[in-house]
């Protein structure tokens, strides 16, 4: 704490300046050197600068490269999502070579061991549904929750996540469905402990030890990773949670595209009552953990709130309700937010422009980012839209030209962060990320 006041005590631009301040002074950091000390901290206070609507120095460069890094040093997304000692080998290759912003890290990679004995429904990876030679995973959607079980997950979210949905989505846990609820209060627990003496469900906890067994090397690896990368002068992104709104939540992971399109027509004011559920755990979630470490955002990727999923409508009454409760809160424990619109948000930048300045970062997809900036560009920092498509086929010389264009358009006034408009750009030519690296030193300082 850089002041004498109780963190309860302070208002929320004051606590999210704490944040600002443990990210720009990492206690516990042996540097290198004076010079990555001094290269970590200009490259954390540019970070800030921009998150604070503000000039920086130059405009940074957020590179999303997905599993680019294994494949540009000689290896595969299979080998580094089974080797976190290999992954961190080639990111932080990659990191020394391009003279990234900020530290680019294999976070993000399926622990394959991990959802492996779990035997996770949702993914399909290399080795796993997919071949060894794939280069990602993909979402494989289910109803993992039923349209007349509303009232059971609103009435009871933890027993319902643990007991119903945990049964249908991890193979290795289907006897979860056994166990009893423990709503009431446990005066004489004999009864809920029975199905914990039935073989399948001590079973499905032995696999929980053993993938928690391996997430402690995989979280292990990925810490010594990060704590090297910060000692050499490379920042972390902004840490902190990764969140998903309440509708897509629902529709994504439980009931489905399919289920939660006509639950809009057939049951929304159920919807709504379970979203707002959701919202609740969500805050307590975010806050808790971030609070117990003073992480710094909570990151969230919109997928169904997107132009053409939805009416105005339908986004106004259903989708941003539930998500704006969520923001507010953690807005107001200092939490900076960082929300992904994938798609297109052009018909929603009005509606979602409510919040303080430098107190929501908006990353886009496809969204027009000269409207975005004239939309939200006083309040909010803003990332994003350099083309997928471009970065994959374009030349260097056309991507240097688009990314001129876009820094003049968004990054006057500071409050703008030159980034590809995807999370994963495993198959972009590397020329033309460097090229990214170019011309945000070229034509995106600030005099």
């Amino acid at each position: 704490m850089t002041t004498d006041k109780k963190w309860s005590d302070l208002s929320p631009d004051e606590k999210r300046e704490e944040r600002f301040n443990r990210w720009l002074s990492p206690p516990g950091v042996q540097f290198t050197g004076p010079e990555a000390e001094k290269a970590y901290k200009v490259k954390v206070q540019r970070l800030i600068n921009v998150y604070k609507v503000k000039e920086p120095d130059r405009v940074p460069v957020s590179l999303h490269v997905g599993a680019l890094p294994a494949y540009l040093y000689g290896t595969d997304y299979h080998t580094v999502m089974y080797d976190p000692e290999k992954a961190a080998q080639v990111w932080m290759k990659f990191n020394k070579e391009f003279e990234t912003d900020y530290l680019v890290s294999p976070a993000m990679l399926l622990p394959g061991k991990v959802y492996e004995l779990l035997d996770y429904k949702l993914y399909t990876w290399p080795g796993h549904g997919m071949p060894e030679s794939a280069n990602g995973y993909q979402f494989v959607e289910g109803e993992y929750m039923k349209a007349d079980e509303y009232d059971a997950l609103i009435t009871d979210p933890s027993g319902f996540l643990i007991r119903v949905f945990m049964s249908r989505a991890f193979g290795a846990l289907q006897s979860f469905g056994m166990l009893q609820s423990t709503v009431s209060v446990i005066e004489l627990p004999t009864f809920y402990l029975m199905p914990y003496t039935m073989p399948p469900v001590q079973a499905a906890q032995q696999v929980l030890i053993d993938a928690g067994r391996e997430l402690s090397k995989w979280m292990g690896s990925i810490f010594q990773f990060t704590r090297e990368g910060m000692e050499l002068g490379f920042p972390p992104m902004a840490s902190g949670a990764f969140c998903k709104a309440p509708f897509d939540n629902l529709g994504d992971t439980l009931r489905g595209t399919k289920g939660i399109m006509m639950d809009m027509y057939r049951q929304p004011g159920k919807l709504i009552e379970a979203m707002d559920v959701l919202a609740d755990m969500t805050i307590q979630s975010v806050i808790s953990t971030l609070n117990a470490t003073k992480g710094l955002a909570a990151m969230f990727p919109l997928h169904k709130g997107a132009d053409g999923w939805m009416s105005d409508r339908q986004f106004e009454t259903l989708y941003w309700p539930s998500l704006k409760k969520i923001i507010h809160a953690l807005i107001t424990e200092g939490i900076l937010i960082i929300l992904f619109a994938e798609g297109s948000f052009d018909t929603r930048l009005e509606t979602v422009n409510e919040f303080p300045k430098g107190a929501v970062h908006w990353m886009f997809d496809r969204t027009d980012m000269a409207k975005a900036k004239r939309v939200l560009g006083e309040k909010c920092s803003l990332s994003g839209n350099v083309p997928a498509s471009l970065l994959v086929a374009g030349t260097p010389g056309e991507v240097k030209k688009y990314c001129r264009n876009i820094i003049e358009i968004c990054g006057k006034g500071g409050g703008y962060m030159l980034a590809p408009g995807t999370a994963d750009m495993t198959e972009a030519k590397p020329d033309n990320l460097r090229v990214m690296m170019e011309a945000a030193k070229e034509f995106g300082v600030y005099k």
